[in-house]
């Protein structure tokens, strides 16, 4: 059923798109191509995120003739699984999963052969919220408990494996290891059905700042000589921390380590089209830095930072043009 609602959800958005093409005049080659980047949950980042880029991209849509959408998805992981077998043109994905992907760990059984880097956008830290009347101060306290891991399909449930290695605990170590989509894990903290979840996100989130008024919550540092361990052998990992004054009730910086997001594709995708994204964004780098506060201190350069896939041609037609190394 869900892969029928999706599969018409597609037709429905591409005829909408073509009628609206024809109506307003533009021509058959206005039509020639659909692309769809995968993103995430609705309150998360990574969907404004497929928004912004296609914003970019649709301004010049008469005149390349490429209409980009957004799809919600389960993630990370769905994401790069669903680049490569062709269904999404492009997909955002956590360094540390594509990486898993490049090199065929985790949820990845084979080498992602195909796989491409377009470019890395905001950073990611990784966030335990608890419930305040929870009793746990310290990440070690989950153990019992009732904690969210995140949807499968999802990078923030990659991560928290990560998590529970450094804390020397598995999933049977916890009361309930959730599944629960990030867009619904506020709702389930606040009803008492879990005890906290793990979450990778980029600050300031909106769907982050009502879980924290919708419920007394606490952020535990993720922090410590196995956390320092964890980013020194994994390069796709950096320190960091989460600002305080952004939650409710967060008035400190709260120690974590952090992810990038990346916007991946497939060898398939044509390198026009992913030139033409990528010519897109960087044009204009200060109208995508402005269309959400995640972006605020982006640069060409970082924007070539942590990724593990090799650039597509397209991608790197562009920035061998503008000097980019």
């Amino acid at each position: 059923m869900l892969q029928q609602n999706r599969i018409l959800s597609r037709l429905l958005t591409g005829a909408i798109l073509a009628l609206g093409l024809l109506l307003s005049g533009t021509g058959p080659a206005s039509a020639s191509k659909l692309v769809f980047i995968g993103t995430g949950g609705v309150t998360g980042v990574y969907y404004p995120t497929g928004g912004a880029i296609c914003r970019l991209l649709n301004t010049e849509r008469r005149v390349h003739g490429v209409r980009c959408a957004v799809e919600s998805t389960g993630g990370s992981v769905y994401n790069i699984i669903n680049v490569l077998n062709g269904d999404l043109d492009f997909g955002i994905a956590q360094t540390d999963v594509q990486w898993k992907a490049v090199n065929g760990k985790g949820k990845f059984t084979e080498k992602a052969e195909k796989l491409r880097s377009v470019f890395s956008i905001h950073s990611e830290t990784a966030a335990l919220v608890v419930r305040a009347d929870s009793g746990i101060t310290r990440a070690s306290e989950i153990k019992g408990r009732k904690i969210n891991l995140g949807n499968i399909g999802s990078g923030q449930r990659e991560t928290s494996q990560d998590v529970l290695k450094v804390l020397n605990l598995t999933e049977a170590d916890l009361k309930l290891a959730g599944d629960i989509s990030s867009s619904d894990q506020g709702v389930a903290l606040a009803d008492g059905r879990i005890d906290g979840f793990f979450y990778m996100v980029g600050h300031p989130n909106e769907g982050m700042k009502d879980i924290f008024y919708m419920v007394k919550a606490r952020l535990i540092p993720l922090s410590g000589p196995g956390f320092e361990q964890l980013v020194k052998e994994n390069n796709y990992y950096v320190n960091s921390k989460t600002p305080g004054g952004i939650y409710r009730g967060v008035s400190e910086d709260v120690p974590t380590f952090a992810v990038k997001a990346t916007l991946v594709t497939s060898s398939n995708v044509p390198d026009e089209i992913v030139y033409l994204v990528v010519k897109s964004v960087f044009s204009d780098l200060e109208r995508f830095k402005a269309l959400h506060p995640a972006y605020a201190n982006l640069t060409a350069k970082s924007m070539l930072e942590g990724l593990s896939a090799p650039l597509h041609p397209g991608a790197l037609r562009y920035y061998k043009e503008h000097g980019l190394k």
